[in-house]
């Protein structure tokens, strides 16, 4: 069997952001899993100078490219998402089409970055990603995650897991699909 390929992608590039911890558990909990492939990308390493069509990033190109789907980790900042994270969505269209992704977000108050996922979706489907139903809200981040990095609370990692599994159903079926096209 192939393994299936995600992309874990970061939605900021604020230095510190606790939303960079739930990505980093969150790639680590995909590597454990012997069905899939892993690859992080942390938009702070992502050379994007201007907001052209032809202003790509050759790394982010590729990754885009071979990923069967993403796994999208964004802080709320403002009741949305960060720019950051539409520039890098934005320097890739093709490369999404029919492409499933789970969204999971993280703030410190009571809603967990839905809100950002809320405003996220529309672009999303516009750019031909396909959402998945479940939603991963990471609400009150330091009380399930402590500032040392350790879980404070382990539904976390279920939630996560959760999400791998419906992200892994839907890039299969996807994948057949373009298959028989």
């Amino acid at each position: 069997m192939d393994k299936i390929n995600i992309a874990v992608l970061l939605g900021t590039t604020r230095v510190g952001a606790r939303a960079e911890v739930v990505a980093k558990l969150v790639k680590q909990i995909g590597e454990q899993r012997p069905e899939l492939e892993i690859v992080y990308v942390d938009p702070k390493t992502l050379t994007l100078p201007n907001d052209g069509d032809d202003d790509k990033d050759p790394t982010y190109s590729k990754v885009t490219a071979e990923a069967d789907a993403f796994f999208i980790v964004t802080p709320e900042y403002n009741h949305s998402f960060p720019g950051s994270l539409k520039r890098v969505l934005d320097s890739e269209l093709d490369n999404y089409v029919k492409k499933p992704v789970v969204l999971a977000g993280v703030s410190s108050g009571q809603f967990g970055g839905v809100r950002a996922i809320n405003s996220l979706v529309p672009v999303l489907r516009n750019i031909g990603m396909v959402p998945i139903q479940t939603y991963l809200p990471h609400p009150h981040i330091n009380d399930l995650i402590n500032k040392d990095e350790t879980i404070a609370d382990e539904g976390v990692i279920d939630r996560i897991n959760k999400g791998y599994d419906e992200l892994i159903w839907f890039a299969k079926a996807l994948k057949a699909a373009k298959i028989d096209e």
